[in-house]
């Protein structure tokens, strides 16, 4: 028997003086794609004021498999005992079968694990298949996606190859599916959205000198396609490495706001519209942020006055 869902939609958080041992962290070495699903599932079991003893007796699961699972410890969890914590807590089921699928993947397990799993569980219960939410997104999450597919992909292109940009993106959809009622409750949907791609994108992309590498853009420039003769390109090469060392080392959003706009061609009101912030931000983080790449590359010239 299924066991019954909560009766409330959680996000009210836990009630004050709970019993019950608290959930400790994620354990070091969980994959970046098990994390994607990991993290907003233990945001859902928070602010659903269940304890792990509650989760174990609405489920059926045992405490220490439950533990194990929402700290990342231990064997990559089975689909069916996610799929039971799922149901009680009442997520979303589609989008997270995909990201356990991804992040099963990640952890080294074969496709035919990954089958024997699903079908296991619907095999038991042949009469509620993935019952848990529809089978669709919302409408206004379907109309988010197709506004800013391709900007989120031209953004993640320029830190990951085209294979991760790709993942990465239909990643964060999918999370963003999954976390759709906390989205709504936020103060805005966009940069709650931006804050989720730039959270994948950056724990996939190579960083040196704590900052994410742009390096390979390097050898994709306008510029340089346009110079003809080998030392005149290799010229250009390093002034273009050299700007991107120095653009990985801004701040996010100034970062953000010169890789989209002075990266992706894109004007301030459209990046101010894919970051959700008003149009203002984006000009002080841009005037910003060429007043610093200025005085990291040109120091002689710096007079501490902002570039035009």
């Amino acid at each position: 028997m299924t066991p019954p869902s909560l009766s409330r939609r959680p996000g009210g958080g836990a009630p004050a003086g709970k019993p019950g041992r608290k959930l400790g962290p994620i354990a070091e070495g969980v994959g970046t794609a098990h994390r994607a699903w990991l993290e907003p599932l233990r945001i859902r079991f928070l602010a659903s004021g269940l304890t792990i003893s509650e989760l174990s007796d609405r489920s059926g699961w045992a405490k220490s498999k439950i533990s194990e699972l929402l700290r990342g410890t231990g064997r990559y969890p089975r689909w069916e005992i996610t799929y039971g914590l799922l149901d009680v807590l009442d997520v979303p089921t589609w989008p997270m079968r995909r990201l356990w699928m991804a992040a099963a993947l990640e952890a080294q397990k074969k496709p035919d694990w990954i089958d024997g799993c699903i079908q296991s569980r619907q095999n038991q219960h042949r009469w509620a298949t993935l019952s848990t939410g529809p089978a669709v997104p919302p409408l206004e999450h379907q109309a988010f996606t197709e506004l800013n597919r391709c900007a989120y992909l031209a953004y993640a292109r320029l830190f990951v190859s085209e294979e991760e940009a790709g993942e990465v993106v239909a990643e964060t959809f999918d999370v963003l599916w999954f976390r759709w009622d906390e989205a709504l409750a936020s103060s805005d949907v966009v940069p709650f959205a931006w804050s989720v791609l730039r959270k994948s994108v950056m724990a996939r992309a190579c960083h040196v000198d704590g900052g994410p590498e742009l390096a390979r853009t390097a050898f994709d420039t306008v510029a340089l396609s346009m110079l003809s003769t080998p030392t005149a390109r290799f010229a250009q090469i390093e002034e273009s490495m050299a700007l991107f060392k120095a653009i990985s080392r801004l701040p996010a959003h100034q970062l953000d706001v010169m890789v989209l706009t002075y990266l992706r061609g894109m004007d301030h009101a459209a990046v101010a519209d894919v970051l959700g912030v008003p149009i203002a931000s984006v000009h002080t983080a841009d005037r910003y942020a060429r007043k610093t790449l200025t005085a990291a590359l040109h120091p002689q010239n710096d007079l501490g006055e902002t570039p035009e």
